[in-house]
């Protein structure tokens, strides 16, 4: 999780100074290789900054010409709403130019949720079903909220939902020994690995350069990130092989392997030559409570654009504060039982002991922990609802009222 979480925090500030960098260049040459033209005036939230001209454009203007190629990249920062509407504008430009003959391929899922991804286009599954059986906060963990808006429109658009990335068990053992440890029958799920791309092995090498994780932990970094670059490419290039050459695909994932080009498209066009198109987006607006993410990271100076197109957005949250419940549970003789309980968090507030069955919430029975998950979920600051327990035989109603938990104190 912590070489996840290097990567997701590395992509919000990589491109930080990039864009206005121009004047301070010794250079002749006004601009750098990923800056050619600098634009004539600091960009502003909501403006649309075309890289490789240096030319701000109109919504519609990006969407006409991104959607000409056959495939285009939208990298995220993975818990902005901002990236997301961005990613969502995207798709239903080429889903209204082609209809019928777009797919959406998504970082987010691995290849054995396949079957899951395809049911829920198809209409089969609802929300909490499909949650469920791909194990969302469990494979990707971050809130659903995020990626509802796109996941509904692919449903209604029935457009294929393509996951791209390698499964937990291959990226375990690719993390834990080098290729040629790998076990035997793992190694046959592994991709075409090219691990010496000199700009890949740059960003790895800048990334660590703030950490003590030492050598060994930077080359388990290198090999991880490769292989998520090589197995999204491998599938996108697998998905596109098997469907009309004049079918297209969106791809969706975090701005670091996409960003400069030499991570997923460079090894999709290495498979398969195709035209694309690099799509990102940039915080201007990073609000105090989310500048601890940044990371302190001497970017190299790559000799390519970041994007095609730069969109400027703010650095925003969900709207309403998102709750737990604040207790720690298991399963047990098919029922979902307290072990301890968050003091001050809401679950306390109301009387919720260890040892408590939790039954029903708001009508909704508890058979399992996933139950109660989805439907705190739902729930935001403020909100109020019932939750029965049974204790020492009793069944008892507690009313909540839904708060954020306390942070702890560090003593």
């Amino acid at each position: 999780m912590h070489l996840q979480k290097l990567l997701y925090v590395f992509s919000i500030s990589f491109i930080a100074s990039i864009l206005l960098a121009g004047c301070a260049m010794t250079s002749k040459f006004p601009g750098n290789a990923e800056a050619p033209y600098p634009p004539d005036r600091p960009p502003q939230i909501g403006d649309i900054l075309h890289i490789p001209t240096g030319v701000f454009v109109t919504q519609e203007q990006m969407l006409r010409t991104a959607t000409d190629t056959r495939i285009v990249y939208v990298g995220e920062t993975h818990d902005n709403p901002a990236s997301h509407r961005l990613q969502l504008q995207v798709l239903t430009a080429m889903v209204t130019r082609y209809p019928g003959k777009v797919g959406l391929g998504m970082e987010m899922f691995n290849t054995d949720q396949q079957p899951v991804l395809d049911r829920w286009t198809m209409g089969e599954l609802d929300e909490k079903t499909f949650l469920k059986e791909s194990a969302w906060h469990i494979n990707w963990r971050m809130d659903f909220d995020y990626y509802r808006d796109l996941l509904l429109f692919a449903r209604e658009h029935q457009v294929p939902v393509v996951g791209l990335n390698a499964t937990k068990q291959v990226v375990e053992a690719v993390g834990k020994t080098p290729l040629d440890k790998v076990a035997p029958d793992l190694r046959d799920h592994l991709p075409e690995m090219d691990m010496e791309d000199p700009y890949q092995l740059a960003m790895s090498e800048a990334v660590f350069a703030d950490h003590t994780g030492g050598e060994k932990q930077k080359e388990r970094f290198h090999r991880v990130q490769t292989l998520w670059d090589e197995t999204m490419a491998e599938n996108i290039v697998r998905y596109l092989e098997g469907v009309d050459p004049d079918h297209r695909l969106v791809v969706l994932a975090g701005g670091n392997h996409v960003r400069n080009g030499f991570g997923i498209p460079r090894r999709v066009f290495r498979r398969l030559p195709a035209s694309y198109t690099l799509v990102g987006g940039r915080e201007l607006d990073i609000p105090a409570d989310k500048r601890d993410r940044l990371m302190n990271v001497d970017v190299p100076d790559f000799p390519m654009p970041p994007y095609d197109y730069l969109v400027f957005t703010e650095y925003e949250s969900l709207p309403g504060k998102k709750v737990k419940l604040g207790v720690r549970m298991r399963e047990e003789n098919e029922q979902v039982v307290v072990d301890d309980v968050v003091p001050e968090s809401s679950a306390a507030l109301a009387g919720v002991t260890a040892g408590d069955i939790l039954v029903r919430l708001d009508g909704t029975e508890i058979e399992e922990m996933f139950d109660l998950i989805f439907e705190i979920g739902k729930k935001r600051e403020g909100d109020e609802a019932i939750l029965v327990v049974e204790r020492d035989g009793e069944t008892i109603d507690l009313p909540l009222v839904f708060k954020t938990l306390p942070k702890p104190v560090h003593k």
